[in-house]
């Protein structure tokens, strides 16, 4: 009598409680399908601050103590000199620049934390002897956190992807030789 008893137990436990983890999934899901849509706006709000030259607008995707390094390895710690540097920039060879960031993937470690990759091409560089830049490919990937229900990037790094090699002219340069 006590063995039917236990089973008939656990048999109505698992019908309470197996259902549960399904729901919390399905919410989790749900959460990070806007938390997806939230950190592609993110995104979006940075490349289109920096479109239209705005330093401050561009600053404020960061979090207040991000860490940014550019495609060249130049770094700078903290909204203030963020915005600092871009002010800069979009007085000098990003004057004319056009910057597409288009996610790839995203990683969540936590409710609050996210990795994500972006592809980067940036149009309208100019040289330092004001000549144009062909446009510059590259790769974006950044930390992303949840503060006060907003999605900031915290750590930015780019990778430039190197430039293609020139074609050949009459073909000779893809012949192995003897």
């Amino acid at each position: 009598m006590g063995l039917t008893r236990s089973i008939v137990a656990l048999a109505i436990a698992l019908i309470l409680f197996v259902p549960l983890p399904a729901s919390r999934a399905q919410d989790s899901s749900n959460a990070t399908d806007l938390d997806s849509v939230a950190i592609k706006q993110a995104f979006t709000d940075f490349y289109e601050s920096f479109s239209h030259h705005d330093a401050h607008a561009t600053a404020m995707t960061f979090a207040e103590d991000a860490d940014f390094t550019n495609m060249r390895g130049i770094h700078r710690h903290g909204r203030k000199e963020i915005e600092d540097w871009f002010a800069s920039l979009f007085k000098g060879n990003l004057k004319a620049s056009n910057r597409t960031d288009i996610v790839r993937s995203i990683r969540f470690f936590t409710p609050q934390t996210a990795a994500v990759d972006a592809d980067t091409v940036i149009k309208g560089t100019n040289a330092g002897d004001g000549s144009d830049v062909a446009p510059r490919k590259g790769l974006m990937i950044a930390t992303m956190t949840k503060q006060n229900g907003r999605w900031l990037i915290s750590v930015f790094h780019e990778a430039e992807f190197p430039a293609p090699p020139p074609a050949a002219t009459n073909g000779s340069a893809n012949r192995p030789t003897n």
